[in-house]
C-alpha cells in the first residue's frame, strides 16, 4: 500500500531508525532523533544503490514521487541517477563561478593581441560602463534574451544607438567564446539586433572650417569657464596641431616621439612616428613597418609635449585617463569637453582633420602650389587602396621638408593670439 501524507506527518521517532515504504523503491527514512528524509532504493549494474532526495516536509510526498520517477527514467536510459546528480551539482557550482564578467575579461585578454591598445581599452571600458554593473556578477549561463534586450534598449534610451549595436556584437562574441569552452549552449545576443533601432546613417563629422572660429574654440575649451582637466586641454591642443585620428592620439606612448631632447630645449627634426598597428589600415598592413605614419612636429606641438611631460612622464600614456594613469584617455573625453563649452554638433576632435585640409588646400590654391594637395593628403595618412609596401615606405617619408613647413605654418596660424601651452598649467583644474 502506498504511503499517505498523513502517515508521513504522524511518523514519530523510535528506539531504532526505521522506514515507511511508499512504492517503486521510494521510502521515508525516520531517525531516532525524529529527522525524516526521502530515499530511493534501486539497482544499477547489478548493485543495490541508495539515493537521498531531501528532508520531509521540505520535500512533500508528491515531490518525492516526482524525483523518484525522474530517477527511474534515467535508469531506463542506462544512466545512474546518483552519478547524474553529482554531475549536475558540479555543473551548478562551476556555473556560479563562471560569471559574465569573469568570462568577458578572459575573452578580452584573448582578443586584445589582435587589437590596437586604444581599441582594447575602448572595448573593456564599454563593458565596464554598460554591462558589468548590470549583470557582470551573474553566472553567464543564466543570462537570457530578455535580459540582453532590456540592457541594450536602456543604452538606446540615452541616445547611444550605435553603442547599443556595438555592445550586442561584443556580448555575442563573449557567448561564442564561452560556448567553445562548454559553459553555455546558446548565444542570447545573436538575434536581438532585430529589435534594436537601426544604425544611424553615417554623416560627415561636424567641423569648423574658418581659422577665427577654430581659435575661438580652443580659447573657450582652454579658458577658465571650461570644466576640462588640464591634460584634456593639452590633448585637445595637441590634436588640433597634429591632426591625427583622435583614437590614435589618445593612446600615444612617449617612445613614439623622436628628435626631442627632453632635458634641454634642443630638437633635431622632431617627429611623431605612429606604428602601423595603431593606424586605420587594412588588417594585412598593420604589421608592415612601411605603413607606419610619420607626423613632423611644429614648435607649438613640441611646447605642448614639454608641458604635459611634467605631468605624465611616468605614466603609460602621454594623455592618460583622468582616474587611471595606466589607461589611455577615454575616446570621448575631448569631444565632451567641446560639447560642454557649446560646440556639440558644431565641431568634434576628428573635425581638425577637415579643418586642416580645407584651410591648407585653400592657401595652396591661392599661392599656386598645386603639389601641396598631395602633400596634405600624405600629412593626413590618406593611403590610396592598392598601395604596395614599397610605395608605402616611400610615401611615409616623401616630401618631409615640405610637410614640416606645412606643420609649422598650420601651427603658426592656429596659435596666433593664443596663450602659450605652459599657461594651461595655471588654469583652474576640474574633473
Amino acid at each position: 500500500m502506498a504511503l499517505t501524507d498523513a502517515q508521513a506527518r504522524k511518523a514519530r521517532p523510535a528506539e531504532k531508525d526505521y522506514k515507511l515504504s511508499d512504492s517503486l523503491g521510494l521510502f521515508l527514512f525516520v531517525t531516532t532523533t525524529g529527522y525524516k528524509s526521502w530515499r530511493f532504493k534501486y539497482r544499477f549494474a547489478k548493485k543495490e544503490k541508495l539515493l537521498t532526495f531531501g528532508a520531509y516536509p521540505e520535500i512533500s510526498l508528491s515531490e518525492a514521487r516526482d524525483l523518484r520517477d525522474a530517477a527511474r527514467k534515467l535508469l531506463r536510459e542506462h544512466k545512474d541517477p546518483a552519478i547524474v546528480r553529482k554531475q549536475e551539482k558540479a555543473a551548478a557550482i562551476s556555473s556560479a563561478d563562471q560569471t559574465f564578467e569573469k568570462i568577458a575579461r578572459e575573452w578580452h585578454e584573448e582578443q586584445k593581441a589582435r587589437w590596437s591598445a586604444a581599441h582594447a581599452e575602448t572595448v573593456i571600458e564599454s563593458l565596464e560602463r554598460d554591462i558589468f554593473d548590470a549583470w557582470g556578477g551573474l553566472p553567464i549561463a543564466e543570462i537570457n534574451i530578455p535580459m540582453v534586450v532590456d540592457l541594450l534598449k536602456g543604452v538606446q534610451r540615452r541616445g547611444a544607438v550605435e553603442t547599443a549595436h556595438r555592445l550586442r556584437q561584443r556580448i555575442s562574441a563573449i557567448f561564442v567564446f564561452a560556448g567553445a569552452s562548454g559553459l553555455v549552449t546558446a548565444d542570447p545576443a545573436d538575434k536581438v539586433g532585430a529589435v534594436l533601432k537601426p544604425m544611424p546613417k553615417k554623416t560627415k563629422m561636424p567641423a569648423l572650417l574658418e581659422m577665427e572660429k577654430l581659435r575661438q574654440l580652443l580659447k573657450e575649451v582652454e579658458g577658465p569657464l571650461s570644466t576640462a582637466n588640464v591634460i584634456t586641454k593639452l590633448a585637445s591642443r595637441f590634436v588640433a596641431l597634429t591632426v591625427p585620428r583622435p583614437g590614435v592620439a589618445r593612446a600615444i606612448g612617449w617612445a613614439e616621439f623622436e628628435g626631442i631632447d627632453w632635458e634641454t630645449c634642443e630638437t633635431d627634426d622632431p617627429l611623431w612616428r605612429i606604428p602601423p598597428d595603431r593606424m586605420k589600415l587594412e588588417k594585412d598592413k598593420k604589421d608592415e613597418v612601411a605603413f607606419e605614419h610619420i607626423i613632423p612636429l611644429s614648435t607649438h606641438a613640441i611646447d605642448v609635449l614639454r608641458v604635459v611631460r611634467r605631468l605624465t612622464s611616468r605614466a603609460s600614456y602621454v594623455f592618460p585617463a583622468i582616474r587611471y594613469a595606466h589607461r589611455p584617455m577615454s575616446e570621448n573625453t575631448i569631444a565632451y569637453a567641446y560639447n560642454r563649452v557649446g560646440y556639440q554638433g558644431r565641431h568634434v576632435p576628428h573635425g581638425w582633420r577637415a579643418a586642416f585640409s580645407t584651410v591648407m588646400n585653400e592657401r595652396a590654391e591661392r599661392a599656386g602650389r598645386d603639389k601641396d594637395r598631395e602633400i596634405i593628403d600624405l600629412f593626413l595618412a590618406h593611403i590610396p587602396k592598392g598601395v604596395s609596401g614599397s610605395e608605402g615606405a616611400y610615401n611615409r617619408a616623401a616630401y618631409m621638408p615640405r610637410r614640416r613647413e606645412l606643420a609649422q605654418e598650420w601651427g603658426d596660424l592656429l596659435m596666433e593670439g593664443m596663450a602659450p601651452a605652459r599657461d594651461l598649467l595655471g588654469a583652474t583644474q576640474k574633473g
